[in-house]
């Protein structure tokens, strides 16, 4: 399997010798950022495209089509339009603070990045403690929300922004507790050693229906934190003109719209990571030949394609199913998905102790 491994050790060793270790880590570290930053604008430009396209394709319309070939250069021309606009601040807004939200919520995107391993051998930060690190930082997201709706001075603002600490808030326990499933199973909290445990299979196969039940769970929770369809309360366009972000414009709107599609990503990634594999090629059991001609692919190619699948699923639901009322969806965590994921998380532990999984 292709590793990049001697890539990174290569770079991380000249670097030492060339320079003192203090200047060696700040340019890693600078090299780091500006991949980041690089995966962030490409990942704003073909996220963006991609949701019109999907759209189009669920509605049997064409998209955009004008600008480039097939509309490819669409998200381009949006992009150099929200750069050119002027960025306004309502009279009444605490400058400050409506300033600092944008920038909190897109540094919270940044910082989940760093235990997520794209390939193999290609990894930011192998933190032992990578799912609990996900789990803490993603929490603070919701206070660059609360920041930006309040600061605003807009009721319909602060109406979304109180929906949305409500939502993610809820959601988090559900997510939590079907994340905790494969942490269970894989008996570690890093991700580096969860992607190992599904060298002869993926839990998503080898945990049966526990571990199904938890991935759905996972996937409605990651959709409702993100404030995406069905669960697009916080930005409901019909009740709040445009939610907490009612008031941006220019770039900081832009940094709030782009942190949006990096955070459908990452949910994505930790979700391909700890249910599907991550970067490990299908492997099933002992079937040497068939798992030998799997690791011909790229890890790469495995990892990108299981997050821009489960991406497209998420896609999928917004244009599939109608907007809930803010009463149904507190009801939908607190009455069924939170009470199923303690019950699953009892019988996955069951499952673990007793070793019935693949």
């Amino acid at each position: 399997m292709l590793s990049f491994h001697s890539i990174t050790d290569s770079i991380d060793s000249w670097l030492n010798h060339t320079f003192s270790p203090t200047v060696a880590l700040l340019l890693e570290c600078t090299i780091v950022a500006i991949a980041a930053i690089a995966l962030f604008a490409t990942l704003g430009l073909v996220l963006v495209l991609m949701e019109r396209k999907v759209a189009a394709f669920m509605q049997i319309r064409m998209g955009p089509n004008r600008v480039g070939p097939k509309g490819m250069f669409q998200s381009l021309a949006d992009t150099i339009k929200l750069v050119m606009k002027e960025g306004l601040t309502p009279d009444g807004a605490d400058k400050f603070l409506f300033n600092l939200a944008p920038f909190i919520v897109m540094i919270v995107a940044m910082l989940l990045l760093a235990p997520i391993g794209f390939a193999s051998g290609f990894q930011i930060w192998d933190i032992n403690i990578g799912v609990l690190y996900i789990s803490a930082i993603s929490s603070i997201s919701v206070i660059g929300i609360l920041m930006a709706g309040w600061a605003s001075n807009n009721k319909y603002s602060l109406l979304g922004a109180m929906r949305s600490g409500a939502q993610i808030v809820s959601y988090e326990l559900s997510a939590g507790l079907s994340i905790l499933s494969i942490v269970v199973l894989s008996g570690s909290l890093q991700l580096s050693d969860i992607v190992g445990a599904q060298s002869n299979g993926w839990w998503i196969f080898k945990g049966h229906i526990p571990v199904i039940i938890s991935f759905v769970i996972f996937i409605i929770a990651v959709t409702a934190e993100t404030n995406r369809a069905p669960f697009d309360l916080a930005e409901a366009e019909s009740e709040l003109t445009a939610g907490f972000h009612t008031e941006y414009s220019g770039m900081k709107f832009a940094l709030i719209f782009l942190a949006e599609y990096i955070n459908i990503f990452i949910v994505c990634a930790i979700g391909a990571t700890l249910f599907f594999g991550g970067w490990m090629p299908l492997h099933i059991g002992n079937w040497q030949s068939f798992n030998h001609i799997m690791d011909y692919i790229p890890s790469s190619l495995w990892f990108f394609g299981k997050t821009f699948f489960l991406i497209f699923v998420i896609m999928w639901f917004r244009w599939t199913f109608p907007r809930l009322r803010i009463d149904q969806l507190l009801q939908l965590e607190w009455k069924y998905l939170l009470p199923i994921s303690m019950v699953n998380l009892l019988l996955v532990t069951v499952m673990a102790i007793m070793g019935w999984y693949f």
